[in-house]
Order: C-alpha cells, then structure tokens, then sequence
C-alpha cells in the first residue's frame, strides 16, 4: 500500500527566508512531505517564487522586541531550522543555535553559505560564479581555446550548497533521533562543489586530466562525448563513452569503417569534423527519429519550452503544471511513501495564524505585533 504525504511527513521545518540554495533545500524537504513554515518579514515578496511552493508563510517582524521569541517558539516545535544568511547574523537576532538550543536541544541547525562558517573569505559577500570558481571546478568547463563557461547557478548554488544542506540536514536529523541532540550543519558551497568533482579530483591526481579545457573525456575534448549543431539549428547530444555504443553510433551514422581509430588522440580532431558534417546533414527531429529507442547515447538538446513536450519526460511527468505554470515534479520518487504533488506557492505571511494554531504558537505573539498576518 502506498502512503501519501511523502517520506518525510511529521518532520517539522522552520526556514528563515533568504535567497537561493537555502529556499530550495527547504523546498526539496517540503516536496518530501516536511511541514515547512517560511519565516518572512513583513513587506517581503516572494509569491511568485517557485522555490517557495509546498511550504506556509508567516511574518515575523524581527526588529520588534518580541520578533526573536517568535522565532524561537518555532524553533521549539521544530526538528530543523535553515537559515542562510551571513556567520553571525543570527545569533546577534538573538534565534542563533545557541539560543534555540535551550529551548529544544534535538533541534538540526542548517547553515547555508557561500564560503563557509570560518575562513578568511567567510564574512565577504559573493554569489556562485566566485564560489565555483575557487574551488577548480570552473576552470574546466569549456571548449579548447576558449574561456571558461559558466553553468548558470547550477553547479555552486544548487548542486553543491543546497543539495548538500539537504544531506547534511538528513543525516544530521537521525542522529539526532538516536542522541536526543541537534548540531550545526555548515553546507558551504565552496565544500560541496569541490566534493562533487570528486572522480575528476581522482583523474587529476593520477595523470587523467589535463587542466587544459576541452581536452579531456568528458569536457568536449572527446568527439564522442560532446554536441553537434544539426542542419536546423537545433542540437545533439553524444555521449557513446562505451565501445559498443560507440559502434552503435557510427552504425546509425553509416560511418562504420569510415573514421579514424577513436583511441588515437591525435585523430580527435579529423573524427569531430566528421561528425559534425554528418550531423549538419539532417534536423534535429530527422536525428531524433533515427537513434529513437538505440543505445547510441544520442539525444536532442531541447529547451526549457520544449522538454516538458518529450514522450519520455510527459510519460514519467517529470515536468508537472500547476496554476498553470510548468514546473518539475518532486524528486526522487518513492515506492511506498509517495511525494505530494507540487505544493502552491506560499505568499508571505498568508499562514500565520494557522501554523500558531497547528503548531500551539502562543497567539499573543500574533497580537503583540510580533507576527503579522497577511490575505493568501
């Protein structure tokens, strides 16, 4: 039988409103079925924001004298409490984990930054393209002879600062169900991004990376690991690493037989500018259809309009709609507590007098003026 609500239904979040890879480390909690209550302050925006679906809202006015005690009767009924502003910030708020410590000692305390909690950098403002970039990663994204190129906000933000908030959150969580006592989990994106090159700090150390861009497997410097513009101006995707994909490859291109030995670096080149004349000979749906259903490891590069139209993405409804905007589904799945459906975007302040009733808030802090309460 499968039960709704997701893994994580009954865990209790308190999230400190910020910008970025904190907001959605406590989406991704409350896509897995956490009650997430967002921490706004009065005025704030943010409805708009899909980063802020599946979670309530309440305001807190934390320059009024009992702003700080709002937040730590939160923090009391809480398991987790995210915050991602700067080291220091909110203890001097008076809701730092000393502090929410005394009156709940299993609370998990996550920490979102840049550069960490301590350090020379730690206290200096930033955003993902300088934080990636001290940590290697950056430098070797990009083509041979060109500079380097930057992921978006993908690779800092996202995939090494809040995935690893999360983890860290998680992990720190079912210690604390055996201990009885919560920690600080510092999630700098400096950490997580260099921990997520992991295998490639591992092909550097042993002679199998070159620092020089686009050169290597997996950079563009592998003809058969890279994108080719079609006679359309759409996009490829090769990625035939294996022998018998590749033989796949050349085989859906009638090229068997016809190229240089893929194993010699030194015919990289003359092999590419096969590809892409053959690749510039046809559209990219022509392409589509010929490698539909191989193993070829060749794919369309679609944009953000055209993906959620894909047969294998609407199939699996990975990309889901919701008041009419295309959004992606929860992940990852789960066989027997399933994930909520994408939660409404929460207006700030639009829940506060229900989490003090759910939470059994004191109501006196709505009526100090502590709290605010605003139209959903």
């Amino acid at each position: 039988m499968t039960a709704t609500g997701g893994p994580l239904a009954g865990v209790k979040v308190v999230e400190l409103a910020g910008l970025g890879p904190a907001p959605f480390c406590a989406m991704l909690l409350a896509d897995l079925g956490a009650d997430v209550v967002r921490v706004d302050r009065p005025g704030a925006g943010g409805a708009d924001d899909l980063l802020n679906r599946g979670k309530r809202s309440v305001q807190v006015d934390l320059k009024h004298e009992r702003g700080p005690q709002a937040v730590l009767a939160l923090a009391q009924e809480a398991d987790v409490l995210l915050e991602g502003l700067r080291p220091g910030v909110t203890e001097r708020l008076g809701v730092g984990p000393d502090q929410c410590w005394e009156l709940n000692p299993r609370l998990v305390y996550g920490r979102m930054t840049g550069w960490g909690q301590e350090g020379p950098l730690a206290h200096t403002s930033g955003h993902d393209v300088g934080y990636v970039s001290l940590t290697g990663m950056l430098h070797l994204i990009g083509r041979k002879g060109g500079p380097p190129q930057v992921p978006a906000n993908l690779l800092g933000d996202f995939g090494g600062g809040a995935m690893y908030l999360a983890v860290g959150v998680l992990a720190a969580l079912l210690e604390a169900r055996v201990s009885g006592r919560g920690q600080v989990v510092d999630a700098a994106i400096v950490d997580g991004t260099a921990h997520l090159g992991t295998m490639l700090w591992g092909f550097f150390g042993s002679g199998g990376w070159s620092t020089e861009r686009g050169t290597n497997l997996l950079d563009t410097g592998a003809p058969y690991y890279d994108v080719y513009e079609t006679s359309d101006g759409g996009y490829i995707s090769v990625g035939a690493l294996e022998p018998k994909f590749y033989a796949e490859l050349l085989d859906k291109l009638d090229l068997t037989g016809k190229v240089p030995d893929r194993d010699d670096a030194t015919k990289w080149p003359e092999l590419r500018e096969t590809f892409a004349e053959k690749f510039k000979q046809r559209t990219r749906q022509e392409w589509t259809e010929i490698f539909d259903g191989s193993d070829a490891c060749v794919a369309p590069v679609l944009s953000m309009a055209e993906a959620e139209q894909h047969p294998h993405m609407a199939a699996r409804e990975t990309l889901v709609r919701r008041d009419g905007r295309v959004q992606p589904a929860p992940a990852p799945r789960f066989s027997r507590t399933s994930n909520p459906a994408p939660g409404a975007i929460a207006a700030p302040g639009a829940h506060t007098e229900e989490v003090l009733r759910d939470w059994g808030l004191p109501q006196d802090l709505l009526d100090s003026g502590a709290m605010h309460s605003a139209p959903r």
